[in-house]
């Protein structure tokens, strides 16, 4: 079992807002399931990624194979941490990862703003032949996910977003 891991901290150590469950912990007893609850800013992603880092170590994948969830990880994140809590709220996340033979699913929940048009946005190829003055701020964190995943799938009840990330992990 995972060893508790406080992740309600900001950077420079304080305690933020009205935390979720001060842990990181499984409550499934299976090595092949790890229940990550957070806050949903900015400051706790490297932790939030450093452990499943360290749960998927157990798996003995490949550092490319690692790096690609960690990436795609990295960017659902940052898009909840920004948009969906708009960087102000300190809201929950869920993050819940199992591994099921050759593919890891990861289930992302938080209780932020709906994605717009409630549907993932399709991460389009941007034209890099332009000038830097003519390049997108923006754009490449959905392209990234979509192209480092097998699936895709997002569901928006009355108050939560649930954003289902599936991985081949061979």
């Amino acid at each position: 079992m995972p060893q508790p891991l406080s992740l309600v901290r900001s950077a420079d150590g304080t305690v933020m807002g009205r935390p979720p469950p001060p842990s990181v912990s499984s409550r499934d007893p299976s090595p092949d399931t790890l229940s990550l609850h957070f806050c949903g800013v900015v400051e706790q992603i490297r932790e939030v990624l450093e452990a499943v880092r360290r749960h998927l170590s157990a798996f003995e994948l490949g550092g490319e194979r690692c790096g690609a969830v960690e990436i795609a990880l990295a960017e659902a994140l940052n898009n909840i941490a920004e948009h969906a809590y708009g960087g102000h709220s300190h809201g929950p996340v869920h993050l819940c990862a199992q591994v099921q033979g050759a593919l890891l699913h990861v289930v992302l929940t938080d209780r932020g703003r709906p994605l717009p048009g409630r549907t993932p946005p399709p991460g389009l190829h941007q034209d890099l032949e332009v000038t830097p003055d003519a390049l997108p701020e923006g754009g490449f964190g959905w392209l990234l996910i979509r192209e480092l995943t097998e699936e895709v799938s997002y569901i928006r009840s009355p108050d939560e977003n649930r954003l289902t990330l599936i991985f081949r992990l061979e």
